[in-house]
């Protein structure tokens, strides 16, 4: 059994770290640009006022809302339209995701005051510490840090090729 339990943990660590990875890399980052560049001070102001079951329906609203998405893109993909069912899952889960970052940082206090949305959260983050405590998380971890360095490495060197290449010119 412990055989079998390996390789399925090494896949479902690398298909989580990847999904993660990809969507989280772009998302966080949305969102803090929003949140530091809109200045939606009056929704802001009226979230953060919300009760725990209001913000939780709150927080509910762009999963409602934009995961019907996924099964849109599947059947765009399935009828032939693989880069639309591409662009539309794509758009909607960095959407999603930059939505619900958000306003999970606005009311966390909130939800966390709701005892069965502190217990699905708190067996969330149970869950990702026992993937991210694995071999299998730490291999897909040093795999993709390698490759982030070389990517950055190869980065560096195009950007130092084309410097030369500018001072040459003059």
């Amino acid at each position: 059994m412990k055989q079998i339990l390996k390789p399925v943990t090494y896949i479902l660590a690398a298909v989580y770290f990847l999904v993660d990875a990809v969507f989280m890399a772009v998302a966080r980052p949305i969102s803090r640009w929003l949140g530091r560049h809109l200045e939606f001070k009056r929704l802001r102001a009226w979230i953060r006022s919300l009760s725990p079951y209001p913000s939780l329906a709150l927080f509910s609203v762009p999963v409602i809302i934009l995961e019907p998405i996924k099964p849109v893109a599947a059947y765009l993909a399935a009828t032939g339209q693989v880069l639309s069912g591409a662009a539309t899952f794509i758009v909607g889960e960095l959407l999603k995701l930059v939505l619900v970052e958000r306003l999970f940082h606005l009311t966390r206090d909130k939800l966390m005051r709701i005892p069965a949305f502190a217990w699905a959260y708190t067996r969330f983050a149970e869950a990702k510490a026992w993937l991210q405590a694995t071999e299998a998380w730490r291999a897909i971890r040093a795999l993709s840090q390698a490759a982030r360095d070389y990517v950055a490495q190869a980065r560096a060197r195009l950007v130092g090729g084309f410097s030369k290449l500018a001072t040459f010119r003059d």
